[in-house]
């Protein structure tokens, strides 16, 4: 599932798309000891504006369009459709639409007793129809035959007692030290995900979105355990795999002009292929061409194919995940933010003995702490 079709999902996550309609909410909660302490199907239809509101709002924050770093696509191994397997548990609950009481309690449960979360938790699922209009070569609209996308959109949201403080007191006319001790469902949730997956214009029940707020810190049980499948390294992750292979390939040679100048053909390699649906990667013998084009040494270029099996096996790197926005130059007591059109104002160099940070200023005027100062 890909940034376009993901966009498409989002967009149209709305009543007020006409071809979109949650149907029905399963919410439940599941206390720090791991229990179900309650759940509970509403009708959309029978809910209040207000509250229905606040489904959407939670809801549509799953469906993040960073697609590949906060959401990634899993596939299913062939033994996740056994009964009571994962696939078997989401695809069960997809039919159910929601209405079986039983099924529903299942999946609550295999939730509890698969995850691994800090204190008490909320689950709420929605069964969602998608009316899928027609489009021809053009990608335009057209006559024909719509296609239901039908499928269940989960969130996981902490739950925390609000933090306590002062309020005025209009009774008694004072400010009073309030302590509330109720349980706030927070409408952010931290992981989620989407099954089954929107590909090809299509429903694909091989396959499962799944969503983290936190791109660095995915929840892993969620997509091993809940889910069922194999974890995929995290963008963060994939960006120290790739900075490791990078350092132990060009060794000595590796400084400021061969950083930048990777940096430099992974964003011309991202922008070739921007129009492209499929995920930007990029595999040993691509790596190996970046380091031939730049001048490496063949003899460390040769080196690409072992070390990139050995940290990231036959697993090809996401573009996006590796390319740096800002260049940061860190030394003891010395950080230097470089944005990329000034990359080439940067040098490093040997003066006088001394390794040397050079900077070139085309204005002989700069700002320290916000005071101008001019360079004689």
């Amino acid at each position: 599932m890909n940034k376009k079709e993901t966009s498409e999902i989002k967009k149209n996550f709305s009543d007020k798309s006409g071809f979109f309609i949650m149907e029905r909410v399963l919410t439940g909660f599941v206390d720090a000891e791991k229990n179900v302490r309650y759940h509970k199907t509403n009708s959309c239809v029978t809910m209040s504006v207000e509250e229905h509101d606040v489904y959407d709002e939670t809801l549509k924050k799953v469906l993040n369009t960073n697609v590949g770093k906060n959401f990634c696509e899993y596939e299913f191994p062939n033994e996740a459709y056994e009964e009571g397997k994962p696939q078997e548990v989401l695809y069960s609950l997809l039919r159910s639409e929601l209405k079986d009481d039983v099924v529903c309690e299942n999946f609550m449960n295999h939730i509890a007793n698969n995850i691994e979360y800090t204190g008490p938790f909320a689950v709420i699922t929605a069964y969602c129809s998608y009316t899928i209009r027609t489009k021809d070569k053009n990608d335009e609209f057209a006559d024909g035959e719509d296609e239901i996308y039908r499928y269940i959109l989960t969130a996981i949201c902490p739950v925390n007692t609000s933090s306590d403080g002062f309020v005025f007191d209009s009774f008694n006319n004072e400010i009073t030290k309030k302590l509330n001790t109720e349980l706030i469902i927070s409408k952010a949730p931290s992981d989620g995900f989407l099954f089954p997956v929107f590909s090809n214009r299509s429903s694909d029940i091989n396959h499962v979105m799944y969503y983290a707020k936190s791109a660095s810190k995915p929840n892993i049980s969620i997509v091993e355990d809940v889910l069922g499948c194999s974890f995929v390294m995290s963008a963060e992750s994939e960006k120290t795999s790739f900075q490791s292979i990078l350092k132990s390939v060009v060794g000595d040679d590796l400084d400021y002009m061969v950083i930048k100048t990777v940096n430099d053909k992974l964003q011309e390699v991202a922008e070739e292929n921007k129009d492209d649906t499929d995920k930007i990667t990029i595999d040993n013998t691509k790596l190996k061409d970046i380091l031939t084009d730049i001048g490496i040494p063949q003899e460390r270029v040769e080196m690409t194919d072992p070390v990139f099996e050995q940290v990231c096996g036959n697993t090809p790197l996401t573009v996006s995940n590796l390319i740096d926005k800002k260049t940061v130059l860190s030394s003891p007591g010395i950080t230097v933010n470089i944005k990329p059109d000034a990359a080439d104002k940067v040098r490093t160099s040997v003066v006088e003995g001394r390794r040397c940070l050079l900077i070139d200023i085309d204005d002989p005027t700069i700002e320290i702490n916000g005071l101008p100062v001019t360079l004689n």
